[in-house]
C-alpha cells in the first residue's frame, strides 16, 4: 500500500465509489460477496487499491496542512518538489494560545514579543502525496490558503 487503508465509515460514506471501482474491475455485487465470503485477502487487496485511488486523489488536491497545539502551530504549503513551513512559538511562560484562530488572533495582537516566528523550506524526500500523507498521519490536518497568507504576510 502507498497511503493507509480507508475506515470501515469512510468506506461507507463512498460506498457508491467502491461500488463503481468494483464494476470497473469487473465485479458485480455477487461477485464481490463471493470474494469477501471465500477469499478475503483478495477482498483486502481490492479495498487497499480502492482506498490508495481515492487517498491519491484527496492528496492531489490538497495543498496545505497545518498543526495546531497551545504552545504550535505549524503550516505548511506543500509543494511538488518542496514544502514551505510557517512556524509560531509561544515561549512556555506565555498564557496565550494558539490553537484556534481567534487565539492567534489574540495572541499576535498581545503577545507578539513572545512568539518566535520562523519560515524555512525542505526538500520533499517522497511524492507530494506522501508527504501530506505523512503530515497526516502525525497529527496535521487539512488548511487553507487564506490562513497560509495570512501567516506569511505577518513573516515577511
Amino acid at each position: 500500500m502507498k497511503f493507509r487503508c480507508l475506515t470501515n465509515e469512510e468506506l461507507t460514506v463512498l460506498e457508491n465509489d467502491l461500488k463503481a471501482f468494483l464494476i470497473v474491475n469487473g465485479i458485480d455485487g455477487d461477485e464481490w460477496a463471493k470474494i469477501n465470503q471465500n477469499e478475503p485477502e483478495k477482498a483486502i487487496k481490492l479495498v487497499e487499491i480502492f482506498s490508495d485511488s481515492v487517498l491519491q486523489i484527496a492528496y492531489s488536491k490538497m495543498k496545505y496542512v497545518e498543526y495546531r497545539s497551545p504552545k504550535t502551530c505549524i503550516v505548511f504549503h506543500c509543494g511538488d518538489t518542496n514544502t514551505e513551513i510557517i512556524s509560531l512559538q509561544l515561549n512556555e511562560t506565555t498564557q496565550a494560545d494558539l490553537s484556534t484562530p481567534e487565539s492567534i488572533h489574540h495572541a499576535l495582537l498581545n503577545h507578539a514579543g513572545d512568539i518566535q516566528l520562523n519560515r524555512q523550506s525542505k526538500p520533499n524526500n517522497k511524492s507530494r502525496e506522501e508527504e501530506i500523507h505523512q503530515l497526516l498521519e502525525q497529527g496535521c490536518v487539512p488548511s487553507s490558503k487564506e490562513f497560509w497568507v495570512s501567516l506569511e504576510a505577518i513573516t515577511q
